[in-house]
């Protein structure tokens, strides 16, 4: 793909767990698609999970919005599944 993921796990060959590919985004109101939904978009738009197709099977993109100036630390996720 083009770009880097901020954090992308890999599990040992053979195994039965996905490999993740994680984006996270701050919340910026000027920005709408610093979200979790603009964090999956990203992935799939720079092809992150391309470098992983000979890796495994199974990758599940994972897209993580905050707001850093909220005491309470609130986020949202969401995840899809990625199948070759």
């Amino acid at each position: 793909g083009t770009g880097y993921a901020d954090i992308v796990y890999l599990p040992k060959r053979n195994s039965d767990y996905p490999a993740l590919v994680i984006e996270l985004k701050a919340l910026d109101k000027s920005h709408p698609h610093n979200d979790a939904e603009g964090a999956i978009a990203q992935i799939k738009n720079r092809h992150y999970p391309d470098i992983l197709r000979n890796y495994t099977d199974e990758i599940l993109l994972v897209g993580i919005s905050y707001d850093k100036d909220d005491p309470d630390k609130t986020h949202r996720c969401v995840i899809e599944s990625w199948m070759r």
